[in-house]
């Protein structure tokens, strides 16, 4: 039990005097931190616990707070779902003013972590205070794992969500991956008695179970088969949820596995609590031993075809690993094969081809997160740069989640990476140079440091062998030298025309209004990548050393009427306008910061910046920072071109060394560098002061910039540009 001195026991007990001790919410006015956030999916029911609230999204989250003496686990009120979502209210924030009010739990009475009174508690209001994102915090100080539970004795088991009935929580930032001790790596205890009888019991094939499912009209696929199937995994798909806000399902996953024998290949699918059981533990190559399974139509199939459906009930499946060895010859499984390619013979190979890659790791890209073509959910991806030395193209793969998180998050430099079952992408003109390796839904992917490469058949294959020999070779300190970790990253590289860029766009939204711009960043969530694109003009141009940056190079349009006095940035001196001049911009002007291992930085960066005249900043200001803004101007000030905004972005030449397709030459020009998104990779670039002096040319000119916006976490979000092209007037 808690001790008295807990702040919740001071909040949540000695402030409820009489009958109407809840008739307001309770206020914790001391300091309390974020040990966990948990996320899960709502159900039919979920809409009872939030009667005042407006729920918009599928998701609620449980999160587990502490004052330092006690643990409390509490549901956020929906309306502050995106504090979660933006990365503001995180592990290990510190709260003020916290916000109690009680509430029944789904979970009741059986939920662990609920109160011995079975008191459960939501939090409705907060403020949030703390460090950078990543910073723990105060909440170091603490041994969380050895704090009492507030109103119990302690866990009796597992941890559920507390306003749905649902058995395992999400992921934070994707739906894909396993997240929580309920996934087991091992597999469940078999039945004892399946193993005396295993031998006598019948045997059929796949191509038994076919033929009779689809031709006969009885025998054995009809209803529950009892028969062993001995098969081998050849691929095995991401995890699939398929919770929503109008179905009860406790565990709303499945996962497919593609098997065969030596008579055919078939679909297995696990459903619901199967995959907490087997979904970890079952790998491409494994051979498995099926019984109590079900035959059914396959779903959505261009042809008449069958899957075998494996459930925890209805009957509960029972399912086996067999060593290699314990199959008998006329039962044992082919072997799995691969499709290996090197980065040679994908020069060669068709857009969409599917095939399997190994490389050595040296570009491993920071996760960032799409929507998805429904626009609903967040897909979660990586870049990789993957070099094999059969050429001197590198191997891109646009890595998604493979439900593979600890793999993932094992993915560095020096790493020897092997991806199958990826789909190959070609460019837009159908290149050959410009291509990059995507996901399919059996995509997996093994990395060296988790005894992966020792366990697969894989390695005896001669494409492997070629590439080990080519990695003795290879020097680890030259390796490490081009290595990369993070940081802003864009493949392939857009189009240096405006034509072709906007026969690119085709089916994509036009032209955003600087305030739809501003409109549109504030909805990003975080680690979102999105490209947008506006009309502007130039009105200031600004270079700066990165790590020096109060101290810039800087050219403005003097003669531009959409430049206030209230500048971030100190003006030049009186003279020449194409004059560089150093100046110090204050603390509280803002850019965003890059990794120093971002791969389009150069040593020349430009923080350049278009729009119009400014009336108040939206965004909040980081000392001794600088990040991206967008700004008001005053009505006079507004004209199809300007509606009274203003951006200031960053500018990132590409280099010669980045691993996009070659430069194309060009005449480094203020115009053809924007338009090019790099210097001329044929003759040196131009001085800083140089680019400053010429960047009049950028006076009067109308442009459509193409911008890249990823939101960091917090206040911070990380606004480039890409391309910027002149219009034709």
């Amino acid at each position: 039990m808690a001790a008295p001195d807990c702040v919740f026991y001071r909040t949540l007990c000695r402030s409820r005097p009489g009958p109407n001790k809840w008739s307001s919410p309770a206020i914790c006015r001391e300091v309390l931190y974020v040990v966990e956030l948990q996320r899960y999916s709502r159900d039919q029911g979920s809409s009872v616990y939030f009667p005042q609230a407006v729920l918009n999204g599928d998701d609620l989250y449980d999160a587990t707070l502490t004052d330092g003496h006690c643990r409390l686990r509490v549901t956020l009120d929906p309306g502050l779902n995106p504090l979660v979502e933006r990365y503001v209210l995180r592990s290990g924030s510190a709260l003020c003013d916290a916000a109690f009010t009680p509430a029944m739990t789904a979970q009741l009475p059986a939920c662990p972590m609920a109160p011995a009174d079975r008191d459960s508690y939501k939090l409705l209001s907060v403020e949030v205070s703390g460090g950078a994102p990543g910073e723990d915090g105060g909440l170091r100080r603490f041994h969380v794992d050895s704090l009492s539970w507030f109103g119990s004795s302690g866990p009796a088991g597992a941890l559920v969500p507390l306003r749905a009935n649902r058995s395992v929580f999400l992921p934070l930032w994707n739906n894909v991956d396993y997240s929580g001790e309920a996934w087991r790596e091992a597999p469940p205890a078999e039945e004892e008695e399946e193993e005396e009888d295993s031998e006598r019991r019948p045997t059929v094939t796949v191509s038994e179970l076919r033929d009779s499912f689809l031709i006969g009209h009885g025998g054995v696929a009809r209803g529950v088969v009892h028969h062993q199937l001995i098969v081998r995994i050849i691929n095995k798909s991401h995890l699939m949820y398929y919770g929503r806000k109008d179905l009860n399902c406790e565990c709303p996953y499945k996962a497919v596995l593609e098997v065969c024998d030596r008579t055919g290949s078939v679909s297995v699918v696990l459903w619901n609590s199967v995959c907490l059981g087997w979904y970890r533990r079952l790998k491409p190559g494994d051979i498995i031993k099926l019984r109590r399974y079900r035959v059914k139509r396959r779903f959505q199939a261009q042809q008449d075809d069958i899957e075998i459906s494996v459930n925890s009930r209805n009957p509960s499946a029972l399912i086996s690993v067999l060593p290699e060895s314990s199959a008998s010859p006329q039962h044992l499984p082919p072997a799995t094969s691969y499709s290996f390619c090197n980065s040679k013979q994908l020069l060669d190979r068709p857009h969409g081809v599917v095939c399997d890659v190994i490389g050595l790791l040296t570009f491993s890209g920071r996760p960032e997160r799409i929507r998805s073509d429904g626009g609903a959910a967040l897909l979660e991806y990586h870049w990789l740069r993957l070099e094999d030395g059969s050429s001197n193209q590198p191997i891109m793969v646009k890595l998604f989640s493979t439900s593979q998180p600890e793999i993932h998050h094992k993915l560095h430099p020096l790493s020897v990476v092997v991806c199958t079952r990826l789909k190959l992408n070609r460019g837009a003109d159908g290149s050959n140079v410009v291509f990059y390796l995507t996901n399919t839904t059996y995509t997996q992917v093994y990395c060296t440091g988790m005894r992966h490469h020792s366990q697969m058949s894989y390695r005896k294959l001669r494409p492997v062998r070629q590439f080990l020999q080519w990695l003795r070779n290879q020097d680890d300190r030259q390796v490490l030298s081009r290595a990369l970790i993070g940081g802003f990253f864009i493949y392939p590289s857009p189009p240096v025309s405006l034509e072709m860029y906007m026969r690119d766009r085709r089916g994509v939204p036009g032209f955003l209004r600087g305030a739809e711009l501003h409109r549109e960043l504030e909805r990003l969530r975080y680690r979102e990548r999105r490209t947008f694109c506006m009309q502007a003009a130039v009105t200031m141009v600004t270079y700066s050393r990165r790590g020096a940056e109060e101290r810039c190079l800087c050219w403005r349009d003097q003669a531009s009427s959409l430049f206030s006095s209230s500048s971030p940035f100190a003006s030049p001196s009186p003279s020449s306008p194409t004059t560089p001049r150093s100046v110090r911009s204050p603390p509280s002007s803002s850019s965003p910061s890059l990794s120093p291992t971002s791969l389009c930085s150069t040593s020349t960066p430009v923080d350049h910046r278009s729009g119009t005249s400014r009336k108040r900043r939206f965004t909040e200001t980081l000392p001794h920072k600088r990040r991206p803004f967008v700004t008001l101007q005053s009505e006079h000030n507004k004209s199809a071109l300007s509606d009274g905004v203003l951006v200031d972005t960053l500018f990132l030449p590409l280099s010669s060394s980045s691993p996009s397709p070659p430069l194309l030459a060009h005449a480094n020009t203020w115009t053809s560098i924007l338009s090019h998104g790099s210097f001329c990779p044929h003759t040196p670039p131009p001085s800083p002061a140089d680019l400053i002096s010429a960047a009049t040319q950028l006076a009067n000119q109308r442009l459509v910039c193409v911008l890249e916006a990823c939101h960091l976490g917090g206040a911070t979000t990380e606004l480039v540009l890409s391309r910027a092209f002149p219009l034709n007037h």
